[in-house]
This record gives structure tokens, sequence and C-alpha cells, in this order.
């Protein structure tokens, strides 16, 4: 985790775009704090960075430089970035978590790599230590809120450039599911793929989502199922669901932890999914995704 919390002056230099003297005199002056790491380093601490910068404007900040898991200009590790991000996730680091989840888009990663590569591995491994009693479920319950705000930011980010009109897709987690993470992510993925979706969130029974259907006629509909703990009952009212949205000409797309082989062999479907990837280029094949602004510094900068 030491890696992960501090930086040094260069860096910091380089990510806000100002002379290291200058960062010096931040140091000396109290606007940027100095500590002495474990080792014995005089570095600074991230989340102190990360305050600075939210308190003023930087125009040529380049936060990517903070971290060699996020890469300015190259490919991003994504193996190293999901093991920084668990981390920072086991430990409560919500500064160091936000970080590394928003970054990724600074660096043109896509939600559904983010979604399938970096955040989905940390949380399993999250989850094995609840399921093992190394941690408590707290812990758990803390990692998750901690992605999901740092998920909001990226929507709020990903809304303000929404400036054409958008198919509407509906979805959610069934009823007596409490699971919000995957779905917020799905909410992620289909905005950037030109979507406007509306997410219904955890725990909705299926009538809502029929009535969803009747009164925003969306053009695609989906369900992430983490449990199902009556297999019987859930495929009659899910079927009901699916033949309502078939009888409209509206394509399903169902996914989750709790699709087993012999519940999906008797459920209908448009399109099955294991990870956030397939979505995204379902979604993309039924409206295409809009191109995405260029990066970098604009020209005669």
């Amino acid at each position: 985790m030491d890696d992960l919390a501090y930086v040094s002056t260069a860096q910091v230099s380089r990510a806000l775009g100002v002379g290291v003297t200058t960062i010096k005199r931040w140091v000396d002056d109290g606007i940027l704090p100095a500590h002495r790491t474990p080792g014995g380093h005089r570095k600074l601490l991230l989340a102190d960075v990360l305050r600075l910068v939210r308190e003023n404007d930087f125009p040529q900040l380049d936060l990517a430089r903070l971290h060699p898991s996020l890469p300015s200009g190259s490919a991003v590790d994504e193996t190293k970035l999901s093991r920084d991000l668990y981390a920072a996730l086991r430990h409560g680091d919500g500064a160091a978590a936000r970080f590394l989840i928003e970054g990724t888009e600074r660096c043109g990663m896509r939600a559904a790599t983010l979604a399938d590569a970096v955040i989905a591995p940390a949380m399993h491994r999250i989850g094995v230590e609840w399921e093992q009693g190394r941690i408590d479920v707290m812990h758990e319950h803390r990692a998750t809120q901690i992605c999901l705000e740092s998920l909001y930011a990226l929507k709020s980010h990903l809304l303000s450039q929404a400036t054409q009109a958008r198919p509407v897709a509906v979805g959610g987690v069934p009823e007596g599911q409490l699971h919000a993470l995957a779905s917020q992510l799905v909410e992620l993925v289909l905005l950037e793929c030109g979507w406007s979706p509306v997410n219904l969130g955890p725990n909705t029974p299926f009538s809502s989502f029929r009535k969803a259907l009747t009164e925003l006629r969306p053009r695609l509909l989906w369900l992430s199922i983490h449990r199902v703990e009556e297999p019987t009952t859930f495929l009659a009212a899910y079927r009901e669901l699916y033949d309502e949205a078939h009888k409209s000409g509206i394509p399903v797309a169902i996914g989750g932890p709790g699709l087993t082989d012999d519940l999906r062999a008797v459920m209908p479907y448009t399109t099955y999914g294991d990870g956030m990837t397939h979505l995204a280029d379902f979604a993309s094949s039924l409206h295409p995704r809009p191109r995405r602004r260029p990066r970098g510094r604009p020209r005669g900068t």
C-alpha cells in the first residue's frame, strides 16, 4: 500500500503541470503536507494531492502521471491496476481507489474493460476473503460503496458529454437480490455506448420491470441476476416479463453469477454475457456507439 498511497514531488509536478520548485514551495508553505514513508523517504500523500486538485484549477492536469498503473499515452497494465485497486479497497483507502477507477477514463479505458478486467477481479478477491472469514462483511460493503462512489463520478462525466438523442435501456436487479454494483457498471457501460440507461437498481419486482416497459418504451432490457433462491417462482415471473418484452420487440440481455447452466437452459433471452464486454458489443450492434472525442492537448497550446 505504501507505493499506492505516497507520491514524489517529481510525480506531482508532472501530474499538475507545474515545476518541482513550485511543489517544494507548496510543501514549505504547508499547502501540501510532506510525510515520511515507513522506509524513511519524504513523500506526499496521494490523498493530499487529490484534495489540492479538487480545490484548484490546473490547465495542464494529467493525473495519469501520478501512478505507474495509469501511464499516459500507453497501454494500461490492467492486472497491476486491479491488484492496486484491491489493495486500496481492502484497506478502505477510498481516495486511492477512486483515483485509480476515475483515472482509467483519462487513459481511454473502456467502461467494459474497467468492469471486467479491473473491478471484477478486485471485488472477487474481497468476496473470497469474506467467505473465508478473513474479513468482515463490513469490509466488503465498504469496498462496494467506494466503487459505487467512483462510478457515480464517471457517470456524471459521461452525462456531461451526452449531446445527441439516445435510445432508452431499462434494467436492474430482480426482487430479493440486493447487489447494486453490477447494475451500476451496466449503466456506465451503456452510457458510454451511446444509450440512455434507466437503472432501476436492486430488489426490483418483475412487475415493476413490466411497468417500465410500458411507460418508458425502451429498446433494450437488461437483468443482472446474482442469486436465485426459488427457481420455479423466479422462472415463472421472468418468463412473463420476457414474453411482454418479446411482444414489443425489446431484446433482453441477461447476466450475473446467479445464472447457472441449468437455469439458463430453460430461460428464453436475446443475449447472455458473462461480462460487460459482451453487453457492450451487443448494445453497440443495436445502436452504433458515438465516436469519442479526441484526447490530448488541443493544437496550438
